[in-house]
């Protein structure tokens, strides 16, 4: 939550990489293991967290909470979509929404959550606040996982210029039996399992002292049911939204048919010079021209009345190109974007120039000669 505050008076042990990357670092491999879909961070400070995570494939709602909308404002802008995510938007969706507010207080928009991260918070909640932290997190907002973080006093001695906490909005550092103990309580009460682990590894022979960092993962032992879900749903929001992105994704119909309408072009404009290429080596061989003019005779005789087949290859006619979209579909990309024939003839339907029957996309070369 402060780790630039908490880096300074790591004199005697250096972590490398920091402790606050490792802590990122450790919720990032329980996404990657879970592979939850929203993710909500109590206590996100700067950020730093979240957009750690909105790299992660699997999210699609990333959200963050704190009591001081100061500190999120600096950073927030770093959630914000880049210039390359609107020219190759992602086949996921993503919303990162930041919320003001305190993790005392329940808002049904932090419903829903798969994995709630609160990471170095718990030390910096005054004793009431504390005591309804676990109803808000476990019970109201009840996730499949929930991850919590907090220092670890037995290694303080460890850490020059530490005198009682290692910084001074602590209102509290456990050991590691009254971490336990209150994670052990709190996952009893509201049908969660614990795991204890942490980061920040202490020098050999003092394994005793356990991690610098504290680290408990409650797993919640059952589905959530209509039975489970708390009676007492606010129907009001507390929260107040300070920032909200919504990330463009091909999930979204005008990003995908502008992704599948530059495929298509780029697909078919390389059909078409190879087609090209092949058509002008015949042309300046007499020999394979003579043999290729009937069938591009033909070809004319019948242009006005014909109809490609689906199975036809690319071929030229006069001064025109006729590229199936059959041919164009068979490509693995613009397969994959759009899915079905039927996807790829409805997003492309009045935006390029097709065949009379609509079977084939249609190049007039003289036009481009024209132009060039």
């Amino acid at each position: 939550m402060d780790k630039n505050f908490q880096e300074e008076f790591t004199q005697i042990i250096k972590f490398q990489p920091p402790l606050y990357k490792q802590r990122y670092q450790f919720v990032k491999d329980l996404v990657e293991k879970y592979k939850p879909k929203k993710v909500a961070d109590l206590g996100c400070a700067d950020c730093s967290l979240l957009w750690t995570l909105k790299f992660c494939s699997c999210i699609e709602v990333l959200a963050g909470l704190d009591i001081c909308a100061n500190v999120m404002k600096e950073k927030m802008h770093t959630l914000s979509p880049l210039p390359v995510d609107y020219l190759q938007p992602s086949e996921r969706s993503l919303t990162v929404t930041l919320h003001h507010g305190s993790v005392a207080h329940k808002d049904p928009c932090m419903l829903g959550f798969d994995l709630v991260t609160c990471i170095e918070l718990i030390e910096h909640l005054e004793e009431s606040e504390l005591k309804k932290f676990p109803e808000v997190v476990f019970g109201f907002m009840a996730p499949s996982i929930v991850v919590i973080s907090t220092p670890n006093s037995e290694f303080n001695p460890l850490l020059s210029r530490v005198m009682l906490y290692r910084h001074p909005d602590h209102k509290f550092e456990w050991s590691q039996a009254q971490f336990q103990s209150w994670a052990l309580e709190t996952a009893r009460c509201y049908n969660y399992s614990v795991e204890f682990t942490g980061v920040g590894h202490p020098p050999t022979g003092m394994e005793k002292v356990g991690f610098c960092t504290q680290i408990g993962v409650f797993v919640r032992k059952y589905p959530q049911t209509g039975e489970s879900v708390p009676s007492e749903k606010p129907t009001e929001a507390v929260y107040k939204t300070v920032f909200k992105a919504v990330y463009p994704s091909l999930k979204d119909e005008k990003y995908l048919q502008n992704a599948v309408i530059s495929e298509v072009i780029f697909t078919a404009q390389i059909i078409k010079y190879r087609l090209m290429s092949k058509h002008k080596e015949y042309s300046d061989d007499p020999e394979r021209k003579s043999q290729f003019q009937p069938s591009m005779d033909c070809f004319s005789d019948h242009l006005g009345k014909l109809v490609v087949e689906k199975n036809m290859e690319p071929f030229v006619s006069g001064n025109e190109v006729y590229i199936p979209l059959t041919t164009i579909f068979s490509f693995p990309k613009v397969n994959r974007l759009c899915g079905t024939f039927e996807k790829l003839c409805k997003l492309i339907a009045g935006k390029v120039t097709l065949s009379s029957d609509g079977s084939a996309w249609l190049f007039n070369i003289e036009n481009e000669n024209e132009e060039n």
